[in-house]
């Protein structure tokens, strides 16, 4: 029997009514935005405010705030390719058991590996483990930044590195990884932001201060299964690679995870195999163009490994690092076109890569104006700023 096909329309189509991209699609909470994604990208903090203003209405920076920090319905975990998101917090379990611990495993031979170079201690697991538990007796005592804790827990003031005589190679403290460490397995999270919603300034508390009712961590496959789950009810159709490069795992692991959900084979429009739920064979509804302004990280830009489908090839240079990490993207019936920056005053600007119409501009210029407004003055900084995005600014300079 034929596999049920699924055009490149369709899965664009579904970008903008899944993703609440689409004007008539948007949500009207934190969490529903955040469940819709499956998680956010938080490497960049201003990512995650940025996300949900993209697909909300009537939400404001602080409600962010409030439902990372006072509800806590949304979690921040590092997790899939060792970068921090922000899970439903139901979700956490999955993660811990499965993404995380790939990366506290891998975190774990590195630290120890640095220790033991570094003179610090000759067993370097046996360092990280008395560290660990340093910290949390510690947290116990109530939440801390990371430098209270490098001031209170003598195993946190070591520096490792800058002593090769590189111009590169700095000393760099071992306090991060300790901390990082204890948050992939959950024992401690990243709790009220010390600063600016667009700075990651976390202070540490554990697990059971933050959240009161800790649920165990499944163990891998359930784990494993619970995140391809919600990716493909997120970003299905999908290939298993983009499912691999995604959880940053093996193609085992997807394999097994794709047979737990009964996921079903479809054909793509490139010759490829997607998949999809059981549940999810139909085509969704055609959806009137529409046009979005995403950050820097944004779940939809980072959600698949293949993208041709939604982004012409040759703006990849222009709008990805050498990392593939995407800068801020400009959208326009379904397709990347462009990026936007800000200038001096805080006002957004398109940078466009191609010549989108009048209705598609003028779709743009409105979210211009409506991210300008929500931002209501505040300039974000970009880590993963794309070569297009400097150009821009340049432009604006010049």
């Amino acid at each position: 029997m034929a596999l049920r096909h699924i055009s490149d329309a369709d899965r664009r189509n579904r970008i903008g009514v899944r993703h609440a991209l689409a004007p008539a699609h948007r949500l009207t909470t934190v969490e529903d935005v955040t469940r819709a994604m499956t998680a956010l990208h938080a490497t960049e903090a201003a990512t995650v405010h940025l996300a949900v203003a993209a697909r909300a209405e009537g939400l404001k920076a602080e409600d962010v705030d409030a439902e990372l920090y006072d509800s806590r319905r949304v979690v921040k975990q590092l997790a899939m390719r060792r970068t921090l998101f922000v899970f439903p917090r139901d979700l956490l379990p999955a993660a811990w058991g499965s993404a995380s611990a790939r990366v506290a495993t891998a975190e774990r031979k590195r630290i120890a590996k640095a220790i033991a170079a570094g003179g610090i201690a000759d067993d370097g697991e046996a360092w990280l483990d008395a560290a660990r538990e340093a910290v949390l007796a510690e947290l116990a005592s109530g939440p801390a930044t990371t430098a209270e804790l490098r001031a209170r827990v003598p195993e946190l003031a070591g520096m490792v590195g800058g002593d090769s005589g590189k111009s590169y190679d700095r000393p760099v403290p071992v306090a991060p990884w300790v901390l990082t460490h204890l948050g992939l397995d959950g024992r401690a999270l990243r709790g009220r932001n010390g600063g600016h919603w667009r700075r990651n300034l976390p202070t540490w508390t554990t697990a059971e201060h933050w959240l009161g009712t800790v649920e165990p961590a499944l163990d891998e496959a359930e784990g494993y299964a619970a995140l391809v789950r919600r990716w493909l009810a997120t970003f299905g159709p999908g290939t298993a690679a983009d499912i691999q490069w995604w959880l940053g795992s093996t193609k085992t692991a997807v394999t097994r995870a794709l047979a737990t959900v009964e996921a079903e084979e479809v054909s793509l429009d490139d010759g490829t195999t997607g998949w999809v739920l059981p549940d999810d064979l139909d085509d969704v509804a055609p959806v009137d163009p529409w046009a979005a302004l995403l950050p820097a990280l944004d779940p939809t830009v980072m959600g698949w490994k293949a993208r041709d489908f939604y982004l012409d090839p040759a703006h990849v240079p222009h709008l990805f690092d050498t990392n593939g990490n995407a800068g801020t993207t400009a959208w326009w019936d379904g397709r990347v076109v462009g990026c936007w920056v800000q200038d001096d005053a805080g006002v957004v600007r398109l940078s466009l890569l191609e010549d989108v119409g009048p209705r598609g501009r003028a779709a743009l210029e409105h979210e211009a104006e409506r991210l300008t407004a929500w931002l209501d003055g505040t300039v974000i900084g970009n880590i993963y700023a794309s070569r297009q995005m400097r150009q821009a600014l340049r432009d604006l300079a010049s």
